[in-house]
């Protein structure tokens, strides 16, 4: 998805930071709860319709393009459009603003076409830079407004504020697929209309054999859904949409009620300054070793929603039951996320690096022999919660590692990981109409295994994670004082 960058506390003055009365830590909360609901409603909206779109829309893989557009636009978006656009509007109404980009991705639902899909695609994809760094940014400064009429220090509250936020967020993939699968199988005999279905065309046609839809294998499992139910879904998916939208205008203060000199603050680094110092980390040897696992991560996560929805769930279980899949995924990535950290002070990163990787290899070999069946349906379910664990294990260690990596230049460090998150996704969604799933199930295997190699040529190599980390911490004092930071920054 976008660039989350996320900026230390640290990095402001108390002088900029207005004094406030105790009670201001609840209007604080009150902000902080808006925005989460507000993202929760919209992503409850974006997530439930593309995940999708490689089914509905599957039609010359119009889905899948549009998709593949959202990524794309993504990556201009995340390096060039935040601080241009928060300075000029701040950080309340960049939000709200940037919501409203996404409506017309749901809008294109009741009249889908390439000119349609595409151009709301791409301007999703611009809506998503501003709307994720306006979120950090609010966050972190509301975060240090409440350390000064509180006895918590900024950063732990920087932690409460993000950990709250994506409790919220996460809830989302939870809703939208919810509300997609109880529109689609309502008064629908799901089970009667797969059984009629020949199970042993399903496995020859289905999982790692699909190569799509054709004369030859038409298949009713993947026929779209009725127009009135499309319509029902986009319907409600855009009046979620507004709702967030209105939720950020009329309840969430402005910034500049805790920050008056953010908006001249944020203009510090320019998109060409970020890309420049993003850039300049690909000449280091550590930034090309974690580069492939990098691509790996948004390639992952783009065969889940586009190929294992459609070449798996539709194909053989039927376009009904696909959010209730996509549910499965949501609610194991939620907790594994948590349950990762814990893990991690009792075991070490490697232990669990290494478990993801053998349980990622794992999924990977059994979809290249399974010949899905509707019967099956608790083995759709397994792998979607197992791939959920994975992926949050991967998102989790990686985007920590980058951080570890660099001291110091954590924000080139982080832009890096979502540029390069967002160009696997890309890549993976260009190829998905050309491919058959067998073939892009052993390049995932592929570019798995280099990513892993990687990675342990970073752990086990002479300079190793610990000595970086204990021989160069970065010195906030000096990222405090802005003049050299800038200089730190070139």
């Amino acid at each position: 998805m976008a660039i989350e960058k996320t900026e230390t506390p640290e990095q402001f003055t108390k002088a900029s930071i207005p004094n406030f009365e105790p009670s201001e830590r609840w209007r604080i909360m009150k902000n902080i709860l808006a925005i989460g609901c507000a993202f929760m409603v919209n992503f409850t909206a974006f997530m439930g319709a593309a995940n999708l779109q490689s089914s509905i829309n599957a039609d010359q893989s119009l889905g899948t393009f549009t998709l593949s557009a959202i990524y794309g636009s993504l990556l201009f978006s995340n390096i060039f459009l935040p601080a241009l656009v928060i300075s000029w509007l701040g950080c309340k109404w960049t939000m709200s603003i940037s919501i409203v980009a996404y409506m017309p991705f749901i809008a294109s639902q009741f009249y889908p076409k390439f000119y349609t899909m595409i151009p709301a695609g791409l301007l999703v994809g611009l809506g998503g830079g501003p709307l994720w760094c306006a979120k950090c940014t609010y966050l972190t400064v509301a975060a240090e407004a409440y350390s000064t009429v509180s006895d918590i220090a900024a950063d732990v509250l920087v932690t409460r504020f993000f950990g709250l936020f994506f409790m919220f967020y996460q809830m989302a993939q939870v809703w939208g697929n919810l509300i997609s699968s109880a529109v689609l199988s309502y008064g629908t005999d799901t089970v009667a209309a797969n059984v009629t279905l020949n199970s042993s065309l399903v496995a020859e046609i289905c999982g790692a054999n699909f190569c799509g839809v054709t004369a030859e294998n038409e298949n009713p499992n993947l026929q779209p859904p009725s127009v009135e139910r499309i319509y029902l879904i986009s319907g409600i998916y855009l009046g979620c949409m507004i709702l967030a939208c209105l939720i950020i205008a009329f309840t969430v203060d402005s910034l500049s009620r805790y920050d008056r000199n953010r908006a001249r603050s944020v203009k510090g680094t320019s998109g060409f300054k970020l890309l420049a110092v993003t850039l300049s980390l690909l000449k280091e040897k550590n930034q090309l070793l974690i580069l492939p696992i990098t691509l790996f991560i948004g390639a992952e996560q783009a065969f889940l929603f586009a190929d294992y929805n459609a070449s798996f769930v539709s194909c053989a279980w039927g376009i009904s039951n696909i959010g209730y899949v996509m549910i499965c995924f949501g609610i194991t990535n939620a907790i594994a996320a948590l349950a990762t950290g814990a893990v991690v002070k009792l075991t070490g990163r490697k232990p669990v690096i290494i478990f993801a990787f053998c349980l990622h290899i794992s999924i990977f070999i059994y979809m290249l022999q399974w010949k899905p069946t509707p019967e099956q349906g608790i083995i759709f379910f397994l792998l979607s919660g197992l791939w959920g664990v994975c992926d949050s294990i991967w998102l989790v260690q990686v985007n920590a590692l980058s951080g570890i990596l660099f001291p110091g230049r954590e924000e080139a460090a982080f832009s890096n990981f979502r540029l390069w998150e967002s160009t696997g996704s890309v890549i993976t969604y260009v190829y998905s109409p050309y491919l058959c799933t067998y073939t892009k199930l052993y390049l995932l295997i592929g570019i798995l295994c280099v990513g892993m190699i990687g990675y342990s040529i970073i752990e086990w190599s002479g300079s190793r994670v610990e000595q970086i980390v204990s021989n160069d911490k970065p010195d906030f004092e000096l990222i405090n004082d802005k003049s050299n930071r800038d200089k730190m920054l070139k």
